[in-house]
């Protein structure tokens, strides 16, 4: 009987303490958000944005007034360095985009992605300036062979398993990203799409290559990984370098974390200098196609 006149004294001094509080939160800075990259072979890719605030609602009208226009882009190889000229498409979803890349009037100082080779960003908007490295490594790491097999444990006879063997080269400090591409879809991350060597360095191993996500989709747990029958599979797999592999790995873990109130806050880290957010990446990229048949 005590126990219980203790229990229902301790929901009632709980009760009384209950306080209703609201947070009246600052409107956040607008910073320079950049999203940047150069692949071998292939011209850059700047897309240049303005950050918004936490609790916006992001439509399609604010989310083409985000783009940045007029910037003076700037890339260097180290030996020629080239202005890069702004363009826009339409997107399926009838949304402007902007990006910066080579200016085709000015052909002779245009650059394109190359092995081994390293690139200075440099970006000027609203009176600020930005600068950001990265390299093309030597495409060191490369798939040697792909398969598929019906997954054992899925009742679904027409989804299947991809599967790769990969050969790591000796020495710490291979990285990788890879994408899927599904018939003639886009090149899609996979939900945790970059890798180090610190378990597999100098083996050749075994892998299951999930298929890539788009993060704007609702994800199913129980298909979301696999390929079906009659797709034809190619996995684009790309050797970058450690800051690269470092915004990605932060930025893929802060995308699993959202909605977790028991994982760690983590702080993306970007390449960026002078306050921008984002990055600018090389990768050095190869191509494996596979055909499963229905």
């Amino acid at each position: 009987m005590k126990r219980w006149v203790v229990f229902v004294l301790l929901a009632v001094v709980f009760y009384g303490c209950e306080k209703t509080i609201s947070f009246d939160l600052d409107e956040a800075a607008t910073v320079l958000v950049v999203d940047g990259s150069i692949e071998n072979g292939q011209p850059p890719i700047i897309i240049l944005s303005n950050s918004y605030n936490y609790f916006d609602e992001i439509t399609p009208d604010l989310l083409e007034k985000s783009f940045i226009h007029d910037a003076v882009v700037t890339l260097s190889n180290g030996s020629r360095t080239h202005k890069l000229k702004e363009y826009s498409f339409t997107n399926d979803s009838n949304i402007r985009i902007y990006f910066y890349s080579i200016d085709s009037t000015n052909l002779s100082t245009a650059i394109i992605g190359e092995f081994g080779k390293q690139y200075t960003l440099d970006i000027t908007s609203a009176g600020k300036s930005y600068r950001a490295v990265t390299t093309i490594p030597p495409l060191a790491k490369q798939i040697d062979s792909l398969w598929w097999k019906v997954s054992p444990n899925n009742p679904d006879t027409t989804l299947v398993i991809l599967s790769g063997r990969t050969t790591d080269p000796p020495g710490l400090g291979n990285y990788i990203r890879y994408f899927t591409q599904v018939d003639d879809g886009p090149y899609l991350p996979g939900l945790n799409s970059v890798y180090d060597d610190q378990i597999i360095d100098g083996t050749t191993y075994t892998i299951e290559i999930e298929k890539g996500i788009d993060r704007n989709e609702e994800i199913d747990p129980d298909t979301y990984s696999f390929f079906s029958r009659g797709d034809t599979a190619t996995v684009k797999l790309c050797n970058i370098d450690k800051v690269t592999y470092e915004f990605w790995r932060t930025m893929e873990y802060s995308y699993s974390s959202i909605g977790n109130p028991f994982s760690s806050p983590t702080k993306v880290s970007g390449n960026v200098s002078g306050g921008a957010l984002g990055y600018f990446g090389g990768y050095a990229a190869q191509y494996k196609t596979l055909i499963i048949p229905k």
